[in-house]
């Protein structure tokens, strides 16, 4: 991954800070001291909170491009474990770049007595790596309070100073289960320096006020009572924030502009001119390669999955590299690179045969925030690749080795990337996918025995984000895959399970499991069996009944199912009662069940098919998404009862 946030901001758990008024704002150490006591929080702001932000202040002076002095103070009690996360504290900062220069945390106890003090000199410093990151230049400062009571009071004061980012981060007023008491950020920036921001889920507005050349913002808020996200809800669309960007700024010593998008993207252009080529003789050589393709798009999935093939991922983050790719040439010779270094790889092969293709910066993760056209800043943390055939433009997703040509996934799919062309920036949209591209196909063979066990025979076969799960099933141990099967597809337990992964072909992954169960049926009754008919049922999930819905829900992405089972019947059983055949249906999906009884062969088969043709359902459709998957859920408990023959 490239870095998600250029500018060196804390990474406090603390979410608001406060102002504390009068044109103060330093770290003032006279404080009330009932802001310390947790009988002083107001019962309004405990309804439905893990934490309360009692006071706080940021305080921000940008010195100029690039350059910054960042003065935090802020109180908060946590009222139970699953704030904990308040009492660790992480600052990642960059020798060259970043310093923490001064760092105090102070934990009280219920009442507001000092039972624990940290200093700077008790951080503990270790690379900002993840599993996947070989090597980096950035660092991370953290310490960790182990809360031992509840309530409990953690104060924090620090001073960070960054001389190295693009954009001007942002201020998270608030996050979820969190109530604020108080909370305020102050920023102060020279007048000519192009300064703006933007509001989301808020409508809060700053103070300007002027001095000599600096123009300084200053935002408050009060008594915000806890939010808790509806299910499905995407937070970056519930909570409140704004976003700071100025025209200009200096990244690990290079100027560029980001007033505009086209500008930025002039600065990526610039930074990557020298990387994006291979040497003559390899040219040759893939130029050979692909000779005996006809198409262009041919070409290009050939060396896709040559890429593929023949390149890892691994993450390095050293000086700019956070930003630049390594060489193409490089890559070519090494067959590793991030994802940045893959993409521009890839449009170095794609280059080579005269194919246009563009290295495309966006944010990653299912349904996150999509860039605001009208606000240039820098969001993003990943890399991909935009090939724009005539009528077709084809997007690449380098990192994940196993991605089908032209297939992107929840990973980036449905949101906005910015191109990187001979003209600059461009901001476009990335496609989404349908639930064609979604679908799990299974067949099932379910041999029942007069005792009420069961052996049973399942392939399923996954695209996209099935086929996703599938492949990321292999690489673990056992017992993991026995648990994860359980859980997704709610089976009963067996008493033998066996996962065998099969064929992964043209972006379609099958999977073939063994089950036995030593009781399968669910309820006996004299000479009758009572079965669920089917071993797992294609749509295994519900939503809370939700009356006055207030957010828009999301899947991950649209979804298809469908499953075929047979059952055989044991010997000297007949069937008594087949469940009714059912079709429901709503505005974003449809379910269909069918049963037939073969006498002849002593088999029924079951069909079910499941679909939700969205992943985005509006509010107001919550209500009947609820009821549809609670009437999909009840028609699929509906028994099958077989009898001895008399």
């Amino acid at each position: 991954m490239m870095h998600s946030n250029y500018k060196f901001r804390a990474l406090l758990v603390l979410t608001g800070l406060f102002y504390i008024g009068n044109n103060c704002y330093c770290q003032d150490k006279n404080i009330d001291k009932g802001l310390y006591k947790a009988a002083t929080i107001p019962d309004s702001l405990k309804e439905g909170a893990n934490s309360v932000l009692r006071y706080g202040m940021e305080d921000v002076v940008i010195k100029g491009p690039g350059r910054e002095v960042d003065k935090i103070h802020a109180i908060v009690t946590i009222l139970n474990e699953k704030a904990n996360d308040e009492a660790e504290i992480v600052l990642p900062y960059n020798k060259k770049f970043s310093s923490v220069s001064s760092f105090e945390m102070n934990v009280y106890d219920a009442d507001g007595k000092a039972i624990k003090k940290y200093h700077k000199s008790d951080l503990y410093e270790h690379a900002a790596e993840d599993d996947e990151t070989l090597v980096t230049d950035d660092k991370v400062l953290v310490i960790r309070h182990v809360v031992a009571s509840y309530p409990s009071t953690i104060e924090i004061i620090c001073e960070i100073d960054n001389n190295s980012f693009i954009d001007l981060g942002n201020w998270h007023i608030q996050k979820e289960e969190q109530s604020i008491q108080n909370s305020a950020y102050h920023l102060t920036i020279n007048s000519n320096s192009g300064f703006r921001y933007l509001n989301k889920n808020t409508v809060i507005k700053p103070q300007v006020t002027k001095a000599d050349a600096n123009d300084s913002y200053l935002w408050n808020v009060t008594n915000l009572k806890a939010v808790k996200l509806e299910a499905g809800a995407l937070s970056w669309k519930v909570l409140p924030r704004v976003y700071f960007a100025a025209n200009d700024f200096e990244y690990y010593g290079i100027p560029g502009s980001i007033s505009t998008w086209q500008d930025y993207g002039k600065w990526i252009q610039k930074l990557n001119a020298d990387v994006n080529t291979l040497s003559p003789q390899r040219v040759e050589e893939i130029k050979q390669m692909t000779a005996k393709l006809s198409t262009d798009k041919e070409k290009a999935k050939y060396l896709y999955e040559y890429m593929e093939h023949n390149m890892r991922y691994v993450s390095i983050q050293l000086g700019i590299g956070g930003l630049k790719p390594f060489p193409a040439t490089f890559v070519d010779q090494k067959k590793y690179g991030d994802c940045k270094a893959l993409a521009n790889y890839m449009v170095a092969l794609l280059k080579a045969v005269n194919i246009p293709a563009y290295y495309a910066v966006v944010k990653s993760g299912p349904n996150e925030e999509p860039a605001d056209a009208s606000f240039p800043a820098d969001p993003f943390d990943h890399i991909i690749v935009c090939v724009p055939f005539k009528g077709d433009t084809t997007w690449l997703e380098c990192t994940n080795s196993n991605q089908p040509f032209g297939k992107l996934g929840a990973f980036t799919e449905n949101r906005n990337a910015l191109l990187i062309t001979e003209d600059g920036g461009k901001l476009v949209n990335t496609p989404r996918s349908s639930m064609q591209d979604n679908q799990f196909n299974g067949q099932v063979h379910l041999v029942l025995d007069a005792e009420g066990g069961a052996k049973a025979e399942i392939k399923i076969s996954g695209t996209g984000t099935y086929r996703d799960d599938y492949i990321g099933m292999e690489s673990l141990k056992f017992d993991q895959q026995k648990e994860l099967f359980i859980r997704l597809l709610k089976l009963k337990q067996p008493i033998v399970f066996n996962f065998k992964p099969s064929a992964d072909k043209d972006g379609v992954k099958d999977v073939n499991i063994n089950l036995e169960f030593d009781k399968f049926y669910d309820v006996k009754s004299g000479d009758k069996q009572f079965y669920h008919p089917a071993v797992f049922d294609v749509c295994a999930f519900t939503v809370p009944i939700e009356e006055k819905r207030k957010t828009d829900f999301y899947f991950d992405t649209p979804m298809q199912k469908s499953c075929v089972t047979t059952i055989d019947l044991p010997a000297g059983f007949e069937v008594e009662s087949l469940p009714a055949n059912q079709t429901l249906k709503f505005d974003y999906g449809n379910y269909e069940a069918g049963y037939v009884y073969d006498a002849t062969k002593n088999q029924v088969i079951a069909t079910a098919k499941f679909n939700i043709t969205s992943n985005f359902i509006p509010a107001a459709k919550y209500t009947e998404l609820q009821q549809y998957l609670d009437a999909v859920a009840k028609a699929q408990n509906k028994k099958l009862i077989i009898k001895r023959k008399a």
